[in-house]
């Protein structure tokens, strides 16, 4: 009798089952009773009556879906309406939208990598980074994190076209990268930096423009920033920004873009309202930055080991991937949702909760957070 196909799983299935390390999946209600450190809507913007009304008024419109790809039908005049005003905002001359931020980094990478060329890409890079390079065929070199003397000294040894690419703010804990030094190694040898800002824009730089802005390389012609549209801005997607011959250069050539079908019309509306109501009100930039330093003040003060955070990310550290796993279900029980990361989707193989501040958030429910979070602690 020929093996089934799929008998394979099933130990793969008991070898996640021993290690601890199964994912499921939990439906949330839209009326669930839980205070929400666990999300990516660094600015409180998902629920803003102006933001779900943009999504709707732009589905009343032009329809639930883009109904094509972005070269065939897939553009609206509202898709072009928030490319103009995320590059404007951000500092870069031009954007191009995309239907998630991973399909933004995999169109970076895959269009302006080639087989011939270097990649030099940060250890703690996002999975999609990571993805991108596999995808791009390019000789790939992983330096130690936050590195720019690796990075020199990799640019140095390779002879070619280069590209150097990093977060912004790094997902796990919260720390930002080096920026200028990057984009100096990056000059000195002739080298491009691409960095993905989807957990800078909104938090960091002046008003929430993003990390590049901060680091003054917006706009710059060898600089390129790919960012999500679901994490500060409440909506979904992800878009490129850079200069305008390698947003042309994307169109035609960024299979992420010509093959898949454009951002549902909801999604631009949404976050369209999201970007204007930032600029209107960029003090909630501050405040996402305000809450994470609290945040991390009072547990380090309780004396938990907690990373210091650079934007809105705040990573605490646990004895176990068991106690991690623990102690997110204990704040779960308590009516606090919060982030756990364990290996392998942690490369130092250390487990954590991961919070993430917001800026709506009051200071009785910082407080309320970070008595759970302290009565649920294992012990190490």
């Amino acid at each position: 009798m020929p093996r089934a196909p799929f008998d394979w799983i099933d130990g793969a299935t008991e070898r996640r089952e021993r290690a601890g390390l199964v994912r499921v999946l939990r439906p949330r209600t839209a009326d669930q009773d839980l205070l929400d450190l666990a999300s990516n809507d660094y600015l409180g913007l998902t629920r803003h009556p102006a933001v779900t009304e943009g999504a709707a008024a732009a589905a009343r419109r032009w329809g639930a879906g883009a109904t094509g790809s972005r070269l065939v039908t897939g553009t609206t005049a509202l898709h072009a309406e928030l490319e103009a005003e995320l590059a404007e905002f951000c500092g870069f001359e031009a954007a191009l939208v995309f239907s998630s931020g991973y399909a933004a980094n995999l169109a970076a990478l895959t269009a302006l990598g080639d087989r011939d060329g270097l990649i030099v890409s940060d250890a703690a890079n996002h999975a999609s980074i990571v993805d991108g390079c596999r995808l791009s065929r390019a000789e790939t070199a992983v330096v130690p994190h936050a590195d720019p003397e690796a990075v020199r000294k990799t640019l140095d040894a390779h002879a070619g076209r280069a590209l150097v690419v990093s977060d912004s703010v790094f997902s796990v804990d919260g720390d930002a990268a080096p920026l200028p030094q990057l984009v100096a190694a990056c000059r000195e040898f002739g080298a491009a930096l691409v960095v993905d800002d989807a957990h800078g824009l909104g938090v960091l730089g002046e008003g929430g423009r993003g990390a590049p802005h901060a680091a003054g390389l917006a706009g710059a012609d060898d600089v390129v920033a790919t960012l999500t549209l679901s994490k500060s801005l409440g909506s979904q997607g992800g878009a490129v920004l850079g200069p305008a011959k390698v947003i042309r250069h994307l169109v035609n050539a960024a299979r992420t873009f010509i093959f898949d079908t454009g951002l549902a019309p909801a999604a631009v509306g949404g976050a369209l309202a999201a970007l204007r109501l930032l600029r209107a009100e960029p003090e909630r930039a501050g405040r996402a930055r305000e809450v994470a330093a609290e945040l991390h003040g009072r547990l380090t003060a309780a004396g938990l080991a907690a990373v210091r955070p650079d934007a809105a990310v705040v990573s605490v550290r646990a004895p176990s991937p068991e106690a991690a796993l623990g102690w997110a279900a204990d704040c779960r029980a308590a009516g606090l949702v919060v982030g756990c990361f364990r290996p392998p989707s942690v490369p130092d193989g250390i487990s954590r909760l991961r919070l993430t501040a917001r800026a709506d958030l009051t200071q009785s429910q910082i407080e309320w957070a970070v008595d759970t979070i302290l009565r649920t602690a294992p012990t190490a």
